[in-house]
């Protein structure tokens, strides 16, 4: 398949927005996102953008049954190991599915990739649903290792009201 990968433009917000979406969808999760296109425009391309995107665009004639050209997207951003120095942390890669099984995933993973050895950065992290099978054996088959088996490292999040806790808590000047 002929398709090639890019950097994201403003324009092209709405439509991962849209594939945001599907993606929650398919995670079992629509009901978590609350975020809007215009919400990625303003985070992604502002003078010090919190994310970086890349997407998969293929030519008018491969277009999706829906009508859509770009087909898929990675969204990262850019952490720091105490131990060893920078990272770039994968959030999303998705392809729409009538695209996936053609490279695009590959496509999106090696360029992200790329880009953060061009940012010097020693290592790439992501993380995946448990029950998503066929995800983590994409990874784990382009040589990922599972931390949660291997290390037993947990994800833990602070958010709605234990967030608040926290700042409510946060020692005054």
């Amino acid at each position: 398949m002929n398709f090639k990968v890019r950097p994201a433009t403003r324009e092209d917000c709405r439509e991962v927005s849209r594939m945001i979406m599907e993606l929650a969808v398919y995670e079992k999760m629509p009901d978590q996102v609350k975020i809007s296109h215009e919400e990625l425009e303003r985070d992604g391309f502002c003078q010090n953008p919190f994310f970086q995107c890349l997407v998969a665009e293929v030519p008018e004639e491969q277009k999706s049954t829906e009508g859509f050209t770009v087909v898929g997207y990675a969204l990262y951003f850019y952490t720091y190991s105490t131990w060893e120095g920078r990272s770039v942390y994968l959030e999303d890669l998705y392809v729409m599915p009538e695209f996936r099984g053609k490279g695009i995933g590959k496509g999106l993973l090696c360029k992200v990739a790329e880009v953060g050895k061009e940012k010097e950065c020693v290592r790439l992290n992501l993380s995946v649903l448990n029950w998503n099978t066929p995800s983590r054996d994409f990874y784990l088959a382009k040589g990922a290792q599972d931390l949660t088996v291997s290390e037993g490292w947990h994800f833990i999040r602070f958010d709605g009201q234990s967030l608040d806790n926290l700042v409510s808590a946060a020692p005054k000047e």
